[in-house]
């Protein structure tokens, strides 16, 4: 360890029950909190109810989901809901010291295929150190990370010189509308940690990701007199190769923290639909996909070069010249957000974790997509993300985290926390 530990901070790590650790997130991985659905609302519930047990000033109201829609910097959506609770407790005043923030998402993403799990994605599987279910690195082992450590410095009784806010979201997985919608609420800090998976490393900056759909107008005829129309698949495929060549554009010179990365500002295209019978030449060919941001770019600008693209290309096609494709920007529109270079936080929690792990290094690095960070960033509360898992398993049949690594990030941010407020 390169740092003494305190008596305070020793309590607190001697609080930590590991046992309710793998208990609490086998329990909240068991409920299907995907994003929009009421499950993710009954997460919500038993989280607060958590939270009310440690004695903790807790906020749980139902978010004015038109309201926030109308609201100039709402970050959209791309599921369908009919409502969003947001969820807040803080530990009781005992100084006029910071409040430090430990965030995490509650909303998973839908499973995909169950037959490629092997076994339910809701019904954790535990295979030595590691669980597997949807949501396990992303994020509700950061969930339970977070959960665990609060419950811990509550146990040890740390007296604390400022608070300790637990903000936990839903809706992070299309756009950020649950972190949006607590800030907007007036909950903040003076710094802030969110858990989503970082594999070891710490993230200081998420690249942005902006969702677009491309609109391809074609000619119908029967598919026996096809020369007497126009395919809008044979349409579409020279804006498909000019998105290519967009995305390799735009990942020339790319940010230090990005240079990890093989793509570190990747453009997919996630959805092709053309054609309603197969003896039909398709007349409408609809492609959305995701436009990833550079650091400190303004999505505004990211827009209108993708805009730019689609538009030049039409321009020297016989066919999309007269029929010109739109494009419009649909679901969820993530910025880019950094912590600012050389802010205590970075360090703090490096130290944390070297105390901890007794690895003196801890990587440093952005990540190619977005999250919550760029909304608490752009609030003025600076903030980073350290937590269990690795992000490449995430939104796949093969999500898992290690227990261990939990309980290794539970008692880093013990450390990390009660520094930043200045419990020594």
């Amino acid at each position: 360890m390169t740092t003494t530990i305190s008596s305070a901070e020793a309590a607190a790590l001697q609080a930590i029950d590991e046992r309710a650790v793998a208990r609490d997130l086998i329990e909240i991985l068991a409920v299907p909190s995907i994003t929009g659905s009421p499950a993710e609302s009954e997460l919500q519930y038993l989280l607060a109810a958590r939270l009310d047990r440690l004695g903790l000033d807790t906020d749980l109201w139902s978010m004015d989901l038109p309201a926030l829609r109308g609201h100039p910097g709402f970050p959209g959506t791309e599921a369908p809901r009919e409502e969003a609770w947001g969820l807040v407790a803080t530990t009781p005043a005992a100084g006029d010291g910071p409040t430090v923030i430990m965030q995490a998402h509650v909303d998973v993403v839908p499973p995909g295929d169950h037959r490629q799990w092997g076994s339910d994605p809701f019904i954790p599987r535990v295979d030595g150190d590691d669980i597997h279910a949807r949501g396990a690195c992303d994020m509700k082992a950061g969930l339970v990370a977070n959960l665990a450590a609060l419950s811990a410095i509550r146990a040890a009784g740390v007296r604390l010189p400022g608070r300790i806010a637990a903000h936990f979201v839903v809706s992070e997985e299309d756009g950020g509308l649950g972190a949006f919608g607590t800030l907007q609420r007036g909950h903040t800090g003076d710094a802030c940690i969110i858990t989503e998976p970082t594999g070891g490393t710490v993230i200081t900056a998420n690249a942005g990701a902006l969702t677009f759909r491309i609109e391809v107008p074609g000619k119908a005829t029967h598919a026996s007199t096809r020369y007497a129309g126009v395919s809008a698949i044979d349409a579409y495929l020279p804006l498909h190769a000019a998105l290519a060549r967009l995305e390799t554009r735009r990942n020339v010179g790319a940010d230090p923290l990005m240079a990890g990365y093989r793509i570190p500002y990747p453009l997919a295209v996630g959805i092709v639909r053309a054609g309603d019978w197969a003896s039909t030449v398709p007349d409408l060919l609809v492609a959305e996909g995701r436009l990833g941001v550079r650091l400190g770019e303004d999505p505004a600008a990211a827009r209108a070069e993708l805009e730019r693209c689609i538009a030049d290309t039409a321009a020297a096609d016989p066919w999309l010249r007269d029929h010109p494709p739109t494009v419009t920007w649909p679901g969820g529109q993530f910025a880019s957000g950094r912590l600012a270079a050389g802010h205590p936080l970075h360090d703090l929690v490096r130290a944390a974790h070297a105390d901890i792990t007794g690895e003196s290094r801890l990587e440093n690095r952005g990540a190619p997509y977005g999250s919550d960070l760029r909304l608490y960033a752009a609030a003025g509360v600076p903030t980073l993300q350290y937590g269990p898992g690795d992000v490449r398993l995430a939104h796949s049949p093969f999500e898992k985290v290690s227990l261990a690594e939990t309980v290794r990030v539970t008692r880093t941010l013990v450390l990390a926390v009660l520094r930043a407020l200045g419990t020594r």
